[in-house]
């Protein structure tokens, strides 16, 4: 009787198997240059991110470019069931990732997918046009981006977008589907407008953002950015930070807006966010280099809460990046008065436990375990100076970008 140990040559490697495309029109089928492959697949294919049983494996996830109707479909040279006589099976593709799709939003027969490509062309971006600009490709050629805002009013879109929201299983690492039917999400899309070969205009679907807007008493909302994905084919063209400015202009506008959040940012996109803030904030009063050298202050707080409605420990940070900005690093005396503020605010944790437990301690409370688990002194310092130098050349960076 086999056994599957005889058979691990056939233990594939999905984000090498898993092939994407974004089809404009059919000649895209069969255009190997288009394709990008998933970030992830742990999200899909368990831990170990691998298909078993087939050897020239190719799986082909298609979508419609701007419609986002999608195919599902295997290719494949050998599979373990005709080798092994039918004793072992391989792993059903196919099923595996239709579990994680919305019902009925798939094909498996890709002549009735090309069906869908031929209405493609009727597409139009949903909702509210906020912002469009425009970004020199490689070749020189210009290429128009577009934004728009929808809301769950309209069921013809929160059925796009189960389609859009399939891809940050593969992109997105801890990611999960948002429920749609929740009013409280506000949703922000990216599309390239983009001339077929007709020479008419279409649009292809570049990424997304949403925003849950939460209620603040009385009368007001916080809205929290929640999940942002660029498709890869569209990255490196500045599209993050056109949705993240547009997003703020958006919510800038209403007055009962208290300030604008962001859920669990990756560190990608905290960067993302210090830089458009502190490019924001380069054109405030309070954030001037003669006022930011004299410290933090409140009135930063506040004219930032105002106008941008940035939330008081974002305008923390983007003081300490703008005053890095500002600051001379070759004259040691200001750029150790720099480093100390830093380091004060980073260390605020720490001293308050220390405080906390002297407390205990003066009532007579049994603080050994709590004392054994902080840092001595020497550890502190060490680890005080590892985060600091990680948030200096952060900032650093940023500001490289400022400067550019």
């Amino acid at each position: 009787m086999a056994q599957i140990q005889e058979y691990q040559d056939l233990v594939l490697d999905a984000l090498e198997a898993v092939e994407f495309k974004l089809i404009r029109d059919k000649a895209d089928i069969n255009n190997d240059a288009l394709i990008f492959h998933p970030a992830m697949a742990h999200q899909i294919f368990g831990e170990s991110e691998t298909i078993f049983g087939y050897q020239g494996l190719h799986v082909r996830v298609l979508y419609t470019a701007g419609p986002l109707h999608i195919y599902l479909g295997v290719e494949y040279e050998k599979r373990v069931n005709e080798i092994s006589g039918g004793e072992i099976k391989a792993d059903d593709v196919v099923a595996t990732i239709a579990q994680s799709l919305p019902d009925g939003c798939y094909f498996i027969n890709l002549d009735e997918f090309l069906k869908t490509l031929d209405k493609a062309d009727k597409f139009q971006p949903f909702g509210e046009k906020l912002s469009e600009y425009s970004r020199r490709a490689e070749d020189g050629s210009e290429r128009l981006f577009e934004i728009y805002q929808c809301d769950y009013k309209s069921s013809s879109f929160l059925k796009f977008f189960t389609r859009l929201q399939t891809f940050i299983l593969w992109f997105v690492d801890a990611a999960s589907y948002i429920d749609t039917d929740d009013t409280q999400w506000c949703y922000f899309i990216c599309y390239e407008k983009y001339k077929n070969k007709d020479g008419e205009y279409q649009y292809a679907t570049a990424g997304y953002t949403t925003v849950y807007e939460y209620y603040a008493y009385p009368q007001n909302k916080r809205p929290r950015i929640s999940q942002m994905l660029i498709l890869p084919p569209f990255q490196k063209l500045g599209l993050a930070t056109q949705l993240v400015e547009t997003i703020y202009k958006f919510y800038q506008s209403q007055k009962n807006v208290v300030d604008i959040t962001v859920e669990d940012p990756s560190e990608d996109f905290q960067r993302l966010r210090n830089f458009v803030d502190a490019r924001l904030c380069l054109e405030l009063k309070c954030f001037s280099r003669d006022i930011i050298k004299k410290g933090f202050t409140k009135e930063m707080v506040r004219e930032a809460r105002e106008t941008l409605k940035l939330n008081p420990r974002q305008v923390r940070k983007v003081y300490e990046l703008l005053r890095l900005y500002y600051t001379n690093v070759h004259d040691e005396k200001e750029y150790k008065a720099y480093r100390l503020e830093v380091k004060k605010r980073l260390n605020a944790v720490y001293y308050k436990q220390l405080k906390d437990l002297q407390k205990m301690e003066r009532y007579k409370m049994d603080t050994e375990m709590l004392r054994a688990r902080l840092p001595n002194a020497k550890q502190r310092m060490e680890q005080l100076q590892e985060e600091y130098a990680l948030i200096e050349q952060d900032y650093k960076n940023t500001i490289d970008k400022l400067r550019a």
